[in-house]
């Protein structure tokens, strides 16, 4: 049941009720009334009665036992009780009371009843006598020769009577009432069924059930409110299909965008957060509706932020996170723009800036490494050709060694210079890879053969291992080239009597080579950079092995350019894998 409804209801019930009590009320009032004075008629016949029976008799103390008799009497004719009362208020004879008690009893003088009858007027009164211990209806008349006839009778059919009036008027009421709230649930279901359409097609276009109409057509006086009900659904049909084309067009930008981005409102409650802003800061759950600090965790963000909504300039900061992962971010910060002064909101977009950090400190890095190569070799070149200039009395054999160093410096800045062309040109994609069918284990074996004066040399062990066909898609020259500076490598760092292996598996997708040394290992905090250009190690060492720097650079790109993927595994002071795959050559 509605409220309307059960309001109405229960309006239609409280006044049926009302006039039920009402009626019920003046009944009773009116039965009471009218027995009491059909009562009282009764009554004043009767003590016409008992005064006849008393004339003659003298009202004095010393006649008290006829009195009595005569009470007696009057009260068994009558059947009610009779009391003759004296002048002065004695009571002279009782029909309910002894002889012998009579002059116990109270003076009546001062019962209103018999004051009244005193004066030569009828008397009457209820209440409860003390004497009997019941309700009684009192009546006294005034006799010719003085004294009073006091009538009593007993109200309890009285009260009676009127509690079964009671019991019916209730139950007539309640029949009433019954039949009554029947009625008005009808009455009302019926009137306000209209109203209670209009509302629940109100509330399921609330819900955004925007195709919900009214099922019948309503009068004339709530015509005017279901076409406007009408109107306004399909007014907000449109609004919602323009609002979510928005929204999904807002939402597609978003999470496509590479930045993050995170809106707040003026309290710090996430309103926007894209996919790539949760990337960064690996939040846990739905981030919107929840306070910044709770679903970002990060008090330098949530201070960007609040210098943003503090000021009407672009707050910009980079800011380093270390989990889930080391990243750099660029942070543009401003807040909402609007007409009132007040702070509705702040709107931030983050950039990834890592690789480009990273690119341009390896770029810092090249540039000095580049020029450090560079300088040594020319350093060493103009200080021995101006040695050689300035300097007519060098013996032959100074100036002959002059000059193998001269010649030597320059063969290093040749090296160096072909393998930053040939860098290069990996680089910028411009050489072309033949992509054959390659024998990776051959190639090893033969690589290893050609170099076997140089293992006889530096005392080192070597063993080449294969299993099943390791035949790779690559291009010859490259993959020579590959495995040639990886020797290279291992010859260079690996001390005298050492053991360098070279393991080559194959599974159903690609050929692994592995190849190991018991060299001088690499430290972990440089397992990350031995690929890049001009990074050593071990510089001193390097430079006196006659190493550009840009082996495993030039290596790295060439197995990349292969469609393979080269790393590293080292241990310092125990050895160095470097593990490099490349596709199978299909069957």
């Amino acid at each position: 049941m509605s409220k309307s409804q059960l309001k109405l209801t229960a309006a239609l019930a409280i006044l049926i009720a009302g006039v039920v009590c009402v009626w019920g009320v003046a009944a009773e009032r009116g039965l009471r009334r009218a027995e009491l004075e059909r009562i009282a008629r009764s009554l004043e016949a009767r003590a016409a009665l008992a005064g006849e029976l008393a004339r003659g008799t003298p009202f004095v103390p010393s006649a008290r036992g006829a009195l009595d008799a005569i009470a007696d009497r009057a009260g068994a004719a009558a059947g009610t009780r009779v009391t003759l009362i004296a002048p002065d208020g004695a009571v002279l004879g009782d029909s309910d009371v002894p002889l012998e008690r009579l002059p116990d009893l109270d003076n009546h003088a001062d019962r209103p009843e018999v004051r009244a009858a005193l004066s030569g007027r009828v008397g009457r009164s209820t209440r409860r006598s003390e004497t009997v211990g019941r309700a009684l209806l009192y009546l006294a008349t005034p006799l010719e020769g003085g004294g009073v006839v006091r009538l009593a009778v007993d109200l309890s059919d009285l009260e009676a009577s009127v509690a079964q009036l009671r019991r019916e008027l209730v139950a007539a009421g309640a029949l009433a009432l019954v039949v009554g709230l029947v009625l008005c649930f009808a009455f009302s279901w019926l009137a306000l069924r209209p109203m209670r359409e209009m509302r629940r097609v109100a509330s399921a276009i609330a819900g955004g059930h925007l195709d919900d109409r009214l099922p019948f057509a309503v009068s004339h006086e709530l015509s005017d409110v279901a076409q406007s009900i009408r109107r306004m659904a399909e007014q907000l049909r449109l609004r919602l299909e323009e609002a979510t084309h928005e929204k999904e067009q807002l939402r597609a930008v978003l999470e496509s965008m590479v930045e993050g981005v995170l809106a707040v409102d003026a309290k710090g409650v996430v309103l926007i957060a894209n996919s790539r802003l949760r990337d960064f800061f690996a939040t846990s759950g739905d981030p919107l509706g929840r306070p910044l600090l709770e679903a970002i965790r990060s008090a330098e963000l949530d201070a960007i932020l609040r210098r943003a909504a503090d000021s009407d300039a672009i707050v910009s900061q980079e800011m380093k996170l270390e989990r889930p992962s080391a990243r750099t971010l660029r942070v543009h910060a401003t807040r909402f723009a609007s007409g009132a002064r007040a702070h509705t909101g702040t709107v931030a977009v983050l950039h990834d800036v890592t690789e480009l950090m990273h690119l341009e400190e390896v770029r810092r890095d090249f540039v000095a490494n580049a020029s450090h190569e560079l300088q040594t070799p020319l350093a060493a070149i103009r200080g021995f050709a101006e040695t050689l200039l300035s300097s007519g009395s060098l013996s032959e054999e100074d100036r002959r060694q002059y000059l193998e160093v001269i010649e030597r410096n320059a063969c290093r800045l040749s090296n160096i210079v072909r393998d930053l062309l040939e860098l290069s040109t990996l680089e910028s994609h411009k050489q072309r890879l033949d992509l054959v069918a390659v024998d990776v284990a051959k190639l090893a074996e033969d690589l290893v053969r050609d170099a076997g004066p140089r293992f006889a040399e530096h005392r080192l062990r070597v063993q080449v291992r294969a299993e099943g066909d390791v035949t790779a898609q690559a291009d010859p020259r490259a993959l020579e080239q590959v495995l040639t500076n990886l020797l290279d490598n291992a010859i260079k760092y690996t001390e005298p009597g050492g053991e360098i292996g070279v393991e080559i598996t194959a599974d159903a997708r690609c050929v692994r080579v592995a190849l190991r040394d018991s060299g001088i290992g690499i430290p972990q905090q440089d397992l990350g950079r031995v690929f890049e250009r001009f990074y050593r190690v071990d510089k001193a060492r390097s430079r006196a092995l006659g190493g550009t720097g840009l082996g495993l650079s030039i290596v790295k790109h060439l197995v990349q350019g292969m469609g393979g993927e080269i790393r590293v595994e080292s241990e310092l002071g125990v050895g160095s894998s470097f593990v490099f795959s490349l596709p199978r050559a299909p069957r």
